[in-house]
């Protein structure tokens, strides 16, 4: 819910679902069918939002009542727009999803690169993030990786390495992320040992992503 304003955006864009018009002109069709593959490669343009650091943030949305009706339109339209932005998007595309592993058993996340999960010091946590693994492999992702949230210890990261998931870093608690959120500004605005840590992994990460691309460069040739 804070998402938008982690990244600096104060007038968040309205979730996609609430343009019932749009996803029914795009993706729904008389008698209760649906369009399976929509028009959707204009829509990042028209209702992204774009923060001071150049990103451009799209929220998909999700059913908020219950009796709201079927929903195979709008899925068919979200589905459609995933597969636009991963696949034939050159720029690169950040999937905030919602916590839980249901968005796996949807495979709403096929077709990703790299998966990041957020492990948190604790066992369930840690069972969390075995699932994912398991869950992650079955859908073709063959890249995960964990950061470790409000700090860690050797047994989460001896953990993580037995389970085969590399350790992106650690994020430790930090009172300033707090009081950034209370004031709605971004982190990177704040400071703080947290981002300090975040930016070494923000390094980290981008070596991956470019062992990745090329990787999917020589699958190519």
């Amino acid at each position: 819910m804070n998402l938008a304003s982690s990244l600096g955006i104060d007038n968040p864009p309205k979730p996609l679902t609430d343009f019932k018009d749009l996803i029914q002109e795009r993706a729904g069709t008389e008698g209760g069918a649906f369009i399976y593959n929509p028009k959707v490669d204009d829509i990042a343009g028209k209702y992204g939002v774009i923060g001071p650091d150049g990103v451009r943030m799209l929220v998909m949305g999700t059913v908020d009542r219950g009796g709201s009706g079927c929903m195979c339109p709008a899925s068919a339209f979200l589905r459609a727009l995933l597969r636009h932005l991963m696949l034939k998007e050159k720029s690169a595309v950040i999937l905030d999803m919602e916590a839980g592993i249901e968005h796996l058993g949807r495979g709403t996340t096929r077709g990703m690169d790299l998966m990041i999960v957020v492990v948190e010091p604790g066992a369930r946590s840690l069972e969390t993030a075995e699932r994912i693994k398991k869950l992650s492999s079955e859908i073709g992702i063959k890249h995960l990786a964990a950061v470790i949230n409000k700090g860690g210890s050797e047994i989460v990261n001896k953990r993580l390495e037995e389970l085969g998931i590399q350790v992106l870093g650690e994020i430790p608690f930090d009172p300033q992320l707090m009081q950034a959120d209370l004031e709605k500004r971004a982190p990177i605005e704040v400071g703080g040992k947290a981002v300090e840590a975040i930016v070494k992994i923000k390094e980290k990460l981008m070596e991956i992503v470019e062992e990745i691309r090329k990787e999917n460069e020589e699958k190519k040739k």
